[in-house]
């Protein structure tokens, strides 16, 4: 499926709405930590545990997803979705082709 090309709009839409998404994201993933680190156990343990989620999270879209480029806009709404930093509400108000691209890689993936 060819990634479609990003309209004026879209790319407008997606830059006013990327700061608000990857703060709720954040908080989210900031209540799972502070849940890692209350839960009974070894501190040593939950230190490291948590050092483990730091790495990965750091680098999923939802967090550094600011360095977007235009060109990969399309891609990088669905690896926000995919990683549930967004959900399929957030896309109302992008454009019909670009919506229904999404649906069609949700779809065969």
């Amino acid at each position: 499926i060819m990634m479609p090309e990003v309209k004026e709009s879209d790319w407008k839409l997606m830059r006013s709405r990327l700061p608000k998404w990857q703060e709720a994201y954040m908080e989210r993933l900031t209540r799972e930590y502070i849940a890692l680190l209350s839960a009974p156990g070894l501190a040593s343990d939950k230190f490291w545990a948590l050092e483990k989620r730091l790495r990965a999270d750091k680098r999923r879209a939802g967090v550094v997803a600011a360095n977007m480029r235009r060109s990969n806009m399309p891609m990088t709404l669905l690896t926000l979705l995919s990683e549930g930093a967004i959900t399929a509400d957030d896309l109302d108000g992008f454009s019909t082709e670009l919506r229904r691209w999404i649906a069609e890689c949700k779809f065969c993936g």
